[in-house]
């Protein structure tokens, strides 16, 4: 017997890249920690750079990847929260000033306004894009600066800005072509630097100063969190397919060859030090004798791009104009970042203390089965579906013989809808999707 029901605490993450598709199905626990039900993933032909180049190789790897995870959840997916991104996404600051109500009280309806009004600045420069986020700021109430929930608050004007996120309305209507046609809905999108920055960032970092660095395989995701907000972001166009294409090249073989001599063999600083070099043998092409390549070429081959890669992210965060507030450093993610020797490079190039982020507050369930900076996209989407604050939970199919069916409880709890403590951000996040 089917049972279709609205699950308040249950939520499904699907990230689309370009060389793979990852799923995720979480619910969240008494203590606000996320509890892995399942996951799946496939590989992915179907897009490049990060933008659909052909629909049905890219439903193809989400069907297949959405039935890995209801197997191992027991659950029939319907409704996914889906990470966007590509070189067509651009992010623009946005300055808004209102009065206050005559109360001379902010509320709700003011925040409303304020963003509307944040909005209406840019609309008329992007009239091929839809906006994707609004995300608040600062506001300012009067002369009170540094605000970030203005709520309660007396004055008689608030002014601040408001960070938006647009992207082109083709590219994003060609995903969710491709998740509609996969049979699933489209819950909510996600910028995906927002969400990687939600799955590997701790409180500290993203207050005293960060940037977040995902390195895909198609494209390098760039976003800078200043004092609690995210302050910038660009998409670098190379990435850890650029690294494979040219280890295949260099090795004259196959790029499955190519990718497996990178992870395996690898390393993305070496330090100039001279080591007793090492011969590895690779499979031949098509019956073909197999041949040596020596590990000191394909070291070189690798540094050279990843040198490459954070050379250019470092240009983007010297023209943010934020590098001098970067108290905390980098955070590393993504499957570009697991080439032995990438947090060494980083740390050498962009001059900044690196570490690899790996996806935070996960307390039980098949924990280790994504504890991977492979897996931060879409932990992110997972938890900022949790950051909905009227989230009302994915419509979800429990399978027949499934432990939920037969009444087995998992000791998580439905979330209130709105819970003390929630920044703007939060409460307000109803009016970003609607805008």
């Amino acid at each position: 017997m089917d049972e279709t029901m609205q699950s308040s605490n249950i939520v499904v993450g699907l990230d689309i890249g370009t060389t793979k598709v990852c799923v995720v199905v979480a619910e969240r626990d008494e203590m606000g920690k996320l509890n892995i039900l399942g996951h799946g993933r496939s590989d992915s032909e179907g897009l490049s750079r990060a933008t659909v180049i052909n629909i049905n190789k890219t439903v193809d790897a989400i069907k297949a990847a959405v039935a890995d995870a209801e197997r191992e959840s027991s659950i029939r997916i319907k409704g996914v929260n889906v990470g966007i991104s590509g070189a067509h996404v651009h992010c623009i600051n946005s300055n808004s000033k209102i009065s206050v109500n005559q109360s001379g009280i902010v509320n709700a309806s003011d925040v409303k306004r304020f963003l509307e009004k944040a909005e209406t600045n840019i609309r008329y420069l992007h009239i091929d894009h839809e906006i994707i986020h609004v995300i608040p700021q600062e506001f300012i109430v009067d002369d009170q600066e540094g605000v970030l929930d203005p709520i309660g608050m007396a004055g008689t004007t608030m002014r601040g800005s408001a960070y938006i996120v647009v992207g082109m309305k083709t590219k994003i209507r060609n995903i969710k072509q491709c998740v509609e046609k996969a049979g699933l809905e489209v819950n909510a999108m996600t910028f995906e630097p927002i969400a990687s920055g939600l799955a590997v960032m701790k409180e500290n970092e993203k207050k005293s100063g960060v940037v977040i660095i995902d390195i895909g395989g198609g494209t390098t995701e760039v976003a800078i969190y200043i004092d609690g907000a995210i302050r910038f972001s660009e998409v670098v166009k190379v990435a850890a397919n650029d690294v494979t294409n040219d280890v295949k090249y260099g090795a004259k073989t196959l790029y499955e060859v190519a990718e497996d001599l990178k992870i395996k063999h690898g390393c993305a600083y070496t330090g100039g030090e001279r080591k007793e070099d090492e011969e590895i043998l690779i499979k031949g092409i098509e019956g073909r004798p197999q041949k040596s390549f020596m590990k000191s070429s394909l070291n070189l081959i690798i540094e050279a791009r990843m040198m490459e890669i954070f050379e250019l992210i470092r240009e983007v965060i010297n023209r943010s104009g934020y590098y001098d507030y970067l108290n905390a450093g980098a955070v590393i993610t993504g499957g570009g970042c697991l080439i032995q020797g990438t947090d060494t490079l980083a740390a050498k190039v962009l001059g900044l203390d690196v570490r690899t982020g790996y996806p935070e507050g996960i307390s039980g369930g098949i924990k280790e089965s994504i504890n991977s900076p492979i897996y931060a996209t879409v932990m992110g989407l997972v938890a900022h579906s949790f950051e909905n604050s009227d989230f009302e939970g994915t419509v979800i199919e429990i399978l027949p013989g499934s432990r939920k069916q037969d009444g087995e409880q998992t000791g998580a709890v439905p979330p209130p809808v709105v819970q003390a403590g929630k920044t703007i951000v939060d409460r307000l996040k109803d009016w970003w999707e609607k805008l």
